[in-house]
């Protein structure tokens, strides 16, 4: 009933036009978005058919014997359509595993997409993980989401900074700076982390090159110097806060609680959900409590994003 097809790049346009009328994808599978870094992943993703009709997509890549959905992107779960259904989601579970022995993998890694990414309830590959793999939950990473309907209170601290930054005269602007945001972000990493961002800032330029209407910056200036900022992913459902710093100097005068502010309660106040991703590190097992307290202090609360692993 079900044949699984390895992705090639000649099936491009065929993946994001499914990708596009999912109930579940996002831009991140566009193979546009998916293929920038792909000298970095042996990409391994799946499209499924049913009776000849394209039914879902798996994006994956490999790693030895390993299948991982998707090794480059924060989720990389089953993309469906509003056709899918439970137990086509069960048999069709059953065909990938047939083709992934097939192919000579042992183990599988599937990092599940978070419900607010749905524009229509798609979890039956949650529960064909369980009644067909038998796999385990083995990471679980807390990020903080707003409700567009149901939105909280900055709490004081939040409210103290934003009165900071108005008395301080800071002024918010869309920008197309990336070169000054992404200095300030990898200032704020090097210095704290001793890590470098994920995404150069030539990759940041070329990703929003390519998907201007779902890739913003956001920049707080002082006078003329940007001094915070938050690089934006925005999806159907879920605007996503990709990167968020400040300079010392923003810090110390709320830049970015006034920036908050202005994005959640003016720009995109209609916004279903604002996501600002996770705040766990160590596969989940340490919790930054200084940077979730920032987010829940925007009135953000907990989502899961939810990673499996089963043998074959």
């Amino acid at each position: 009933m079900f044949e699984i097809r390895r992705y090639t790049p000649a099936m491009a346009d065929e993946w994001n036009q499914f990708v596009s009328a999912s109930k579940n994808g996002t831009f991140l599978f566009d193979r546009r978005f998916m293929d920038y870094h792909s000298d970095r992943f042996s990409d391994h993703s799946l499209m499924c058919y049913r009776e000849g009709r394209l039914y879902a997509l798996l994006p994956a890549n490999e790693k030895g014997d390993t299948l991982v959905s998707h090794g480059g992107l924060t989720y990389g779960g089953l993309v469906t359509d509003s056709r899918c259904s439970a137990k086509g989601v069960l048999d069709m579970f059953t065909a990938i595993n047939d083709y992934l022995r097939a192919a000579g993998f042992r183990h599988v890694v599937y990092k599940a997409i978070p419900w607010i990414y749905h524009q229509l309830p798609a979890e039956e590959d949650l529960y064909a993980l369980t009644a067909v793999c038998h796999a385990r939950l083995t990471i679980r990473d807390i990020s903080s989401a707003i409700v567009g309907t149901r939105r909280l209170k900055f709490t004081e601290s939040r409210r103290s900074g934003l009165r900071k930054a108005l008395k301080a005269g800071l002024r918010i602007c869309e920008s197309d700076d990336v070169d000054a945001f992404w200095h300030i972000l990898n200032d704020n990493l090097t210095q704290k982390y001793a890590v470098r961002p994920v995404h150069t800032a030539d990759e940041l330029r070329l990703l929003q090159s390519r998907f201007p209407e779902n890739i913003k910056l956001w920049l707080v200036y002082d006078g003329d110097t940007p001094v915070g900022g938050t690089l934006l992913f925005l999806t159907p459902q879920v605007l996503h806060t990709q990167y968020i710093s400040a300079t010392p100097y923003g810090k110390q005068h709320g830049a970015l609680d006034l920036l908050f502010d202005h994005l959640i309660n003016h720009v995109y106040a209609d916004y279903p959900y604002i996501d600002f991703g996770k705040s766990t590190v160590s596969d989940s097992a340490d919790l930054n409590e200084q940077l979730i307290f920032q987010k829940e202090g925007f009135g953000a609360r907990a989502v899961c994003y939810d990673t499996y692993e089963y043998e074959l």
